[in-house]
């Protein structure tokens, strides 16, 4: 599956359980880590594992494995499918690490045009 589809469904998982200030970044012309970062904030330590174990789930069900999961005890997971890098923050972890800030030169992509309009609310 391509990436512009990993991220379409990973997306719609957090955006369906309710993530805050989700932001899609597009860094492939920036670095070689992956094509796109997926940021969302959880509203606390335990949405942030629903939200991580959410996506875990949805790409799961179209045959999609992660390369790697970091932090699944933290305020901050990481779930790494090679081309697309998810990041679920609480907000002080949010705040704290600034990825937002950190990655600013990155094109941010209008998640109108990855998000289900029947699922989005």
């Amino acid at each position: 599956m391509d990436s512009e589809n990993i991220l379409k469904v990973a997306a719609n998982a957090l955006n369906n359980k309710k993530a805050k200030q989700l932001k899609a970044l597009k860094i492939d012309n920036l670095t070689t880590l992956a094509d796109y970062f997926l940021i969302a904030t959880a509203t606390s330590s335990t949405h942030v594992r629903a939200l991580a174990d959410e996506v875990e789930d949805k790409l799961a069900e179209i045959s999609i494995e992660p390369h790697h999961i970091e932090g699944k005890s933290t305020g901050w997971i990481v779930l790494d499918y090679t081309s697309v890098i998810v990041h679920v923050f609480t907000p002080n972890e949010r705040e704290f690490y600034n990825l937002d800030s950190m990655w600013s030169d990155a094109e941010e992509i209008s998640l109108e045009t990855i998000l289900d309009e029947a699922e989005g609310d």
